[in-house]
């Protein structure tokens, strides 16, 4: 007779489930409010999902006070997770979430937001995300992945423009790939453990000596096959540009930042133990994807001849560059890592913001794309204060000081050296200076060229309401004023992930 398993409730544990909870009862809630009442104007859901996402965000502070008594919690049956990673990892989610939110009130033409399935499928893949961050077991960072994956799909496609469509099916193809591949790195690992499990895995492969090396290695290679494809890295990026160009400017500004800072969390905590096994393969691996991807993106960023395709290849060069603290592998280089990514958010999310507030429905005859640089000359004329702010986001993301990514290139470059990776330091400082150009090019149209005949400076403003203005301008200040911030952040950042022992 078999004997009966013994569940634990203790082990449940509802307060790590709280925060992945409420965005999915948030979600429910506007399903049910458009049955029982259809036709409601979107005011009434942007103002259910940023309600929804601040219980959530208090809900992770919570967590961050459990945390910061308790050390690492583990609930929803010993499968949920709650350290430094998932806390900070979580903070920037949902809180670029809310600053994304509210770009929804605008102009009747954009017209995904007119419906509610959209505000719905946002909260189940903020959701899906803060599964993913807040585990290491494969399982559930897989459930978690395809959640938030199949409610961007559609998210995309929503925009209803041929584009769009194009990048939805695109997006779909690439994400349903890294899917098989992250599925087969996961059955070998647990064929060669026992375990799903993350931590687990590493203990077996430590006691074994790494005895099936061989199969080890086809594991990883899926792995990072899965995750090239997630984080846009060379050569697995092929998706980005055209994705990012079929997508709104809001919802590729915020492609750009969630979901990469989601699976640089799982990458993290996965390829954390193997960078310092000794496996020499995956350190020469990771190495040459680093360098490739930061520097060839740059190379296609030079060449393009629309803002928001240049815009692309640059995010897949930052996600380059980001990559790097996880083959350096030390505290500072995880602090580094989220400390880069919050000062990004602001900066790219920002830029992006700009565009969206800057698009055509019909394109003038002498634009070759929607957001092609000479739609952008002479702005300083025909829209002064955008291309100031345009221009301020430029400067940042090329790395200028005061502005808010140089502080991030910094700390990164730093714990590159400090990590005993000189040569990789150079390469990315040399990088970002490559990347400079192609920012500044951007900021020679605006500033030194002379409007092009037809060109309608109040597109620019076209729509730009209240709660657009808003988003930039906090963007903005986030650029502007960073460096007030960065010692407390930076502290603040080095203790949750110190305590969780990365």
């Amino acid at each position: 007779m078999l004997s009966p398993i013994n569940i634990s409730m203790e082990s449940l544990n509802l307060m790590t489930l709280a925060p992945m909870l409420i965005p999915v009862i948030g979600a429910l809630l506007i399903l049910v409010v458009d049955v029982v009442k259809g036709g409601l104007h979107k005011s009434l859901y942007v103002v259910l999902s940023l309600l929804f996402l601040a219980m959530d965000m208090t809900a992770v502070a919570d967590s961050s006070g459990i945390f910061a008594t308790n050390g690492t919690v583990l609930g929803g049956f010993n499968v949920m997770l709650i350290d430094g990673l998932a806390i900070l990892a979580q903070f920037i989610i949902v809180g670029a979430s809310m600053l994304f939110i509210p770009l929804a009130m605008t102009h009747k033409r954009f017209h995904e937001f007119q419906y509610p399935e959209f505000f719905a499928l946002f909260l189940f893949m903020i959701a899906g995300f803060q599964f993913m961050v807040a585990t290491d077991n494969l399982i559930l960072v897989f459930v978690g992945l395809e959640t938030s994956s199949l409610a961007l799909y559609t998210l995309i496609a929503m925009h209803n423009r041929d584009k769009s469509f194009e990048a939805a099916v695109k997006y779909f193809t690439m994400g349903a790939l890294a899917a098989g591949f992250f599925s087969f790195g996961a059955m070998i690992f647990y064929a060669l453990t026992g375990s799903v499990e993350i931590h687990k895995i590493a203990l077996v492969l430590a006691a074994n000596g790494y005895a099936d090396i061989g199969f080890v290695l086809v594991g990883i290679a899926f792995f990072l096959a899965a995750f090239g494809f997630k984080l846009s890295l060379i050569p697995f990026h092929t998706w980005a540009p055209d994705v990012y160009e079929g997508a709104s400017a809001a919802m590729a500004g915020y492609m750009s930042i969630v979901p990469k800072i989601a699976a640089f969390v799982v990458a993290m905590r996965f390829f954390e133990f193997l960078v310092h096994s000794g496996i020499v393969w995956l350190d020469v691996m990771l190495y040459i994807v680093v360098v490739v991807t930061m520097t060839a993106s740059n190379m296609w960023a030079l060449v393009q001849t629309d803002v928001k395709r240049m815009l692309a290849y640059s995010s897949i060069s930052h996600a380059g560059f980001v990559m790097a603290a996880i083959l350096i592998g030390t505290t500072q280089a995880n602090s580094a890592l989220f400390l880069y990514w919050i000062l990004f958010s602001f900066t790219n999310l920002g830029s992006f913001s700009m565009l969206w507030m800057s698009r055509q429905k019909h394109l003038p005859d002498h634009q070759s794309s929607d957001h092609s640089y000479d739609k952008f000359a002479g702005m300083i004329k025909t829209a002064p204060v955008a291309a100031m702010i345009m221009a301020l986001f430029m400067l940042s993301l090329a790395g200028l000081p005061p502005f808010a990514l140089f502080w991030g290139k910094l700390y990164m470059i730093s714990s590159a050296v400090t990590g005993g990776f000189t040569f990789l330091a150079l390469i990315m400082a040399l990088n970002s200076a490559i990347a400079g150009y192609y920012y500044l090019k951007l900021i020679v149209y605006m500033f030194m060229k002379e409007p092009i005949q037809g060109n309608d400076g109040n597109i620019y403003v076209a729509n730009a309401t209240l709660a657009l203005k808003t988003i930039i301008g906090i963007a903005a200040i986030g650029t502007i004023f960073a460096f007030v911030a960065i010692n407390p952040l930076l502290e603040f950042i080095t203790a949750f992930v110190y305590n969780s022992g990365y």
